[in-house]
């Protein structure tokens, strides 16, 4: 990386004189103790929706796994790869996480793919994982207003989400015992409104 004009760089060099003097106990912390955070964030990996930015978070407070339309697929422990899932066993049974969130966002672009297909150029990976939620998607969308679409199509994943995390054993009784709550949220890019899901196909401003 070019030091003069990266912004990788660049960012980093305002984060240590500027944050970390007074961040340093709070890491040295973290790592002489580890992290032990309150919530698992599922997220997109939308360059415009940061869950740490959102929820204000300080460092060792969120566990955030973030994929293309924070989707989280069912449980299906096969030996293959499985990245999302992976996460979501560490974040559950080794972290002992309180809550799970699922936040979508406006204006996504994996829900996008999954009412008009993927770009061009992205048959290899994100067709496959957003065909995944495309007949739920494409189901809603079918009973609103062409207005209505987009928003209605990125809740529906949302629930799609939370009802796959119930697929897993480990997340489904920890639910049932009060040790583990699962929330859906939607985010605004346009607006920075956070809408929570509080009954079925509800979302409501929080």
């Amino acid at each position: 990386m070019n030091e003069s004009s990266d912004e990788l760089t660049a960012g980093y060099r305002r984060f240590r004189a500027e944050q970390w003097p007074a961040a340093k106990a709070e890491y040295e912390a973290l790592a002489a103790h580890g992290q032990k955070p309150h919530t698992l964030i599922v997220a997109c990996s939308d360059s415009r929706t940061d869950p740490a930015l959102v929820f204000d978070a300080a460092p060792g407070e969120l566990f955030v796994v973030r994929n293309v339309a924070n989707l989280v697929p069912p449980y299906q422990p096969d030996g293959k790869l499985h990245g999302v899932s992976a996460a979501l066993e560490f974040g559950v049974r080794v972290l002992e996480v309180g809550r799970i969130v699922v936040m979508g966002h406006a204006y996504c672009g994996g829900v996008h793919a999954m009412l008009h297909g993927a770009p061009r150029g992205c048959e290899d990976f994100v067709r496959p994982w957003v065909e995944q939620a495309t007949p739920a998607v494409r189901r809603v969308a079918e009973a609103v207003e062409p207005d209505q679409v987009e928003r209605v199509a990125e809740e529906a994943v949302v629930r799609l989400s939370l009802e796959n995390l119930r697929t897993f054993p480990w997340i489904a009784e920890r639910e049932a015992a009060g040790r583990l709550t699962l929330a859906g949220l939607h985010f605004g890019i346009a607006d920075g409104i956070l809408r929570a899901l509080t009954g079925p196909g509800r979302f409501e401003a929080l």
